[in-house]
């Protein structure tokens, strides 16, 4: 898999008829390796690696409703309320990160509401604080700590 711009970690692999797997700490089994799953492994371990978020607060591929449509978030950090402290985009490092996947993200968090967005191709990251009043985010250099007392 291709090098990406996060620290180095180390993942488990496994081959299973010419198919390689990875294990999700969060969903606790073996996910098909895609791009996509390489991508989202990394955002997994800076969080609670570099970023010390509990993996007890780590939610991944969840369903929701979006006007009446299920759809699937890559991955979200919840505060200790319940409510969403953060909600993450992933894409295959191969997908240039535009404006349509702020404006999906963006769709996803008009229900959701969480305090802050990442998009990440694994190359390049955005981090947003986001304004719901003014229903405006801001860019960011990197991702808040996080608190258990938020």
């Amino acid at each position: 898999m291709q090098k990406l711009n996060f620290p180095t970690y180390t993942f488990r692999f496994k081959n299973s008829e010419n198919k390689v797997s990875i294990f999700d700490e969060i969903r606790k089994k073996f996910i098909l390796l895609t791009p996509e799953e390489w991508v989202r492994q990394h955002v997994i371990r800076f969080l609670i690696e570099d970023k010390k978020y509990p993996k007890s607060h780590i939610n991944v591929e969840k369903v929701v409703k979006i006007n009446g449509m299920n759809k699937r978030y890559d991955a979200a950090v919840f505060n200790k309320d319940g409510t969403l402290f953060l909600l993450i985009e992933c894409k295959a490092p191969e997908i240039n990160i535009n404006q349509k996947a702020f404006d999906q993200i963006a769709r996803y968090n008009m229900t959701l509401k969480a305090n802050y967005l990442m998009v990440t191709n694994g190359l390049n990251h955005y981090f947003c604080a986001i304004d719901l009043e003014k229903e405006q985010y801001l860019f960011l250099k990197e991702l808040p700590e996080f608190t258990l007392n938020e």
